[in-house]
């Protein structure tokens, strides 16, 4: 299997590799606690639509480098904007890729550790899938410094119960691990050092599967959060019908009925 990943050669804050069917993005600002610079903002979203396109790359990991996951926006960069249009073009830089996440096919899954703070967490919960160390740290901490989580709280709100969300942003404390696990805001605890191993671990387990149905499905779940039950399942009911004539299905199927699911390598992936 050859995977070629283009236009991420150029990438200067986020550094992008790959393993089989797996793709990894990690924030690369460590000196800066892989704060959201403007730079780094384009780049993960350069880096997640490159992988989206990049025909093997079944699931996705972000990472962050050094000793944090990411504390947030890098506030040095406030001072270079003047008018609320300016500020505005700013922070939508800063929130691109939690809505190229939730456009995307393939699933991505945070790995964490450290801090994830007002667009850490944000990005954890913009992730389909996330994974905490032990000891990881987690906030909506903006309002200690005269802002707010607006761009992180919508994620947020996808992710949370309305009180838990708010109970975040409008206090700015921190939680632990074990709470944001408890509130539905990450999906696995580990040991302190083996956040990336499990979340790889996670990504393989969902490469395995058919990659036309899990692209497939991860976009029509999104579709349907937002609307109501009956026009749902009107939809979920097209697109199980455009699923079901696709190759995967008709190879699947047939393997699963003669006694011998398809591997990871096996799957037509159209």
């Amino acid at each position: 299997m050859t995977t070629e990943i283009p236009n991420t050669g150029e990438l200067e804050s986020v550094t992008v590799s790959h393993d089989g069917y797996v793709g990894r993005i990690t924030l690369d600002r460590p000196e800066a606690m892989n704060t959201f610079s403007t730079g780094l903002a384009r780049d993960l979203d350069d880096a997640l639509h490159a992988l989206e396109a990049a025909s093997d790359i079944r699931a996705i990991v972000i990472d962050g480098a050094g000793k944090t996951f990411s504390a947030g926006i890098d506030l040095s960069e406030h001072g270079d904007h003047e008018t609320k249009a300016e500020y505005e073009d700013w922070v939508t830089m800063m929130e691109a890729p939690f809505q190229t996440v939730a456009e995307m096919g393939t699933p991505v899954i945070a790995a964490v550790h450290g801090h994830a703070a007002a667009n850490g967490i944000g990005l954890v919960a913009a992730c389909d899938l996330a994974v905490a160390a032990e000891g990881t740290q987690f906030g909506a901490t903006a309002p200690k410094v005269g802002l707010f989580c607006m761009g992180p709280s919508v994620p947020l709100m996808k992710a949370l119960p309305r009180k838990r969300c708010l109970e975040l942003v409008l206090t700015g404390d921190l939680i632990d691990a074990e709470t944001a696990l408890e509130w539905g805001l990450i999906n696995r605890v580990v040991p302190d050092g083996e956040h990336r191993a499990a979340a790889v671990d996670l990504a393989e387990t969902i490469a395995s599967k058919s990659p036309t149905a899990v692209q497939m499905g991860k976009k029509a779940v999104y579709e349907m959060f937002d609307r109501e039950y009956d026009d749902a399942l009107e939809y979920s009911n097209e697109r199980f019908g455009a699923l079901c004539t696709t190759a995967d299905a008709h190879e699947g199927i047939a393997a699963f009925l003669e006694g011998e699911p398809l591997a990871a390598d096996e799957w037509p992936g159209e």
